[in-house]
This record gives C-alpha cells, sequence and structure tokens, in this order.
C-alpha cells in the first residue's frame, strides 16, 4: 500500500499546484466574483463562487468526456468559445461601468437576485477560454489507466478543482465584500474601487 499510494500522493499533490496557479491568476472568472461583491455584496459574491464551482464541475465532466479534445481537433469551434468569452466579458464591464451602483452610494437591496448571479457566474465559467485549454492541455496528463479506476481519477480531481475553486474564489468575494461595506458611506470611494 506505501509505494502506491506515495506516487499517487504526490501525483495529486502537483495536479492541485498546477491547478492552484491557474485559478489565482486573475481571470473572467475571478472578475465575475470581484464584481458580483463590490456591488452586491459577500452573499452575491458567494452566489457568484457557487456558479464557478459548478461551471468548473461541467469542465470536470467535458474534459472526461473528451469534449476538450474536440475544441483542440476543431479549432474554429474553440475560436468560437474565446470570442464569445471575451465578448461576455466585454459586456460585464460595460454594464458594470454603467450600472447605478457605480454611480452612486451602495443600494439596500441586490441589484439581481442570488439566482441570476449564480446562473451567470456558471455561463461565465463555461465560457472561460483558460478552461478550456487546462482541460486540453493539462487535465489528460494526469488522468493514467495504470493508476486505477479512470472515474475515481476524474472524481477525486473534480473535487479538487471545487474546492480550489471555492478557496480562492471564496477569498475573493469575502474580501471584495468587505471593501463595498467600508466605501459604502462614500460615494466618490464606491464608484471608483467598483469601476477599477
Amino acid at each position: 500500500m506505501g509505494p502506491q499510494t506515495a506516487p499517487m500522493d504526490q501525483h495529486l499533490l502537483l495536479f492541485t499546484l498546477f491547478v492552484f496557479g491557474i485559478i489565482v491568476i486573475p481571470g473572467m472568472d475571478m472578475a465575475y466574483v470581484l464584481s458580483s461583491s463590490l456591488v452586491d455584496g459577500r452573499r452575491a459574491g458567494l452566489a457568484a463562487v457557487a456558479g464557478m464551482v459548478t461551471g468548473g464541475a461541467a469542465h470536470t465532466v467535458m474534459g472526461a468526456a473528451g469534449v476538450g479534445l474536440l475544441l483542440a481537433v476543431l479549432p474554429g469551434l474553440f475560436h468560437a468559445v474565446l470570442l464569445a468569452g471575451a465578448l461576455y466579458v466585454a459586456w460585464m464591464g460595460i454594464g458594470l461601468w454603467r450600472s447605478p451602483a457605480t454611480l452612486a452610494g451602495v443600494p439596500e437591496g441586490a441589484s439581481r437576485p442570488r439566482s441570476q448571479t449564480f446562473l451567470r457566474a456558471a455561463a461565465t465559467c463555461l465560457m472561460n477560454p483558460k478552461a478550456y485549454l487546462f482541460m486540453v492541455a493539462v487535465f489528460p496528463q494526469f488522468v493514467r489507466p495504470d493508476r486505477g479506476s479512470l472515474a475515481e481519477q476524474v472524481a477525486v480531481m473534480g473535487v479538487i478543482i471545487a474546492g480550489t475553486q471555492a478557496v480562492v474564489y471564496g477569498a475573493v468575494a469575502l474580501a471584495a465584500g468587505g471593501v463595498r461595506e467600508r466605501v459604502g458611506g462614500s460615494v466618490r470611494a464606491q464608484a471608483i474601487v467598483a469601476r477599477g
């Protein structure tokens, strides 16, 4: 049991480091969690985190099913995903810039229901090209038939991805929610932070 466990533990530790390194780099997922927390508070930010984790689970399933490979083989489809993701981020940025929440004090209620924040977060995650690149370039290297059941390996790696997303994006949501509370009394400071 010892010789089998040590390589597997090192294998999973390396995978965890890869996942953390990819998730901690600011991108469209983190931007959505940050903006949701700044505009609508911690609970909205945590709803966005839940959406990102759900999207990450879908990426894991797609990676296991070989959809990532399909995107690599059909570059036109991959480029369409890249373009859709870029357009969505631009649309989000313009909406946040024009939102009354960035031009006045912090509103009493949320600008949108948390269920909508969750769904938008899941859609943002699913349109994130970084996730597809990860599924094509990195994920397959850690799934090995000689290491036992592929389903079990994918499940464990999916839990690692979800846990890392929850920790990193959760920290962003809580920190941004705290910033929102601190600048809530200052119209100018709130506008600067939210637009930034």
